[in-house]
């Protein structure tokens, strides 16, 4: 991959979205106006903030009414399972029906960091994709090193009309497939730029434009040339860029 002295542009009438970052993870408010701002200046004109827990989903929600190019996702992530009970569904739902809300999760399983028990991930993995088909939401689903019991998961709750993404992909072309075949999209995060992340640059080449998704994942995950840094969504130019160069084509038609 070439090294980008200049930061990639996009042509007039084109943007893009970056459907996964955490603003409520950022210290300041002045801190999100600003990120907000450059964001809008690059012609990232839409944000999806994430919700992890109830706290960071409230925030999430409250993020989104503020600012005009924010939505929000409610859910309560693999880390966080053993904080679901009744109560806290009770008032996702009630999130969940706000128009900003476009989305449920980050749900799914970690099996690289288990801060939750593995059975109470996947009861709750389960219980919150039958949530998510109720409120007819997309699903946003968080995956590591669980590419087996993620789609068996899935599968057993059936069609989901609503679709959904499977965030910060880190599989092979073989499990994108597998992806694909449920319905989902495929996100591609910063990793993309990173010289070594040669399977995640394939999935990138090969899969349907129209099934592909980018994320910042912020503040997490900084694509070069910044890593390091604390990642922002006008860093999502240099992801569109890496995947435009990749496939031969213009980040305009990455972005159409």
């Amino acid at each position: 991959m070439k090294k980008r002295t200049q930061p990639p542009a996009l042509s007039s009438g084109y943007g893009l979205i970056d459907s996964h970052c955490h603003l409520d993870m950022e210290t300041s408010q002045d801190d999100i106006d600003d990120i907000i701002r450059s964001a809008e200046q690059c012609r990232v004109h839409t944000i999806i903030t994430i919700g992890i827990d109830l706290a960071s989903s409230q925030r999430a929600v409250e993020l989104a009414h503020t600012y005009p190019g924010v939505y929000a996702s409610v859910g309560i992530h693999p880390h966080s399972a053993e904080e679901g009970d009744d109560a806290v569904y009770r008032q996702l739902r009630e999130l969940a029906a706000s128009a900003k809300v476009v989305a449920y999760g980050e749900i799914g399983l970690d099996y690289a960091k288990q801060y939750a028990p593995v059975e109470c991930q996947r009861v709750e993995f389960s219980r919150q994709l039958e949530l998510a088909k109720e409120l007819e939401l997309p699903v946003v689903i968080h995956d590591r090193e669980a590419h087996e019991d993620t789609v068996q998961i899935i599968r057993e709750q059936g069609s989901f009309p609503a679709g959904g993404v499977m965030h910060c992909f880190s599989g092979d072309t073989a499990f994108a497939r597998q992806v694909l075949d449920l319905g989902l999209y495929i996100s591609i995060p910063g990793i993309v730029t990173f010289k070594n992340a040669l399977e995640l640059q394939k999935v990138a080449q090969e899969i349907p434009l129209d099934r592909m998704l980018f994320e910042t994942d912020g503040p997490f995950l900084t694509p070069a040339p910044f890593r390091g840094k604390r990642n922002r969504p006008e860093y999502l130019l240099y992801t569109a860029a890496t995947v435009a160069e990749l496939r031969g084509i213009s980040i305009d038609e990455v972005a159409r």
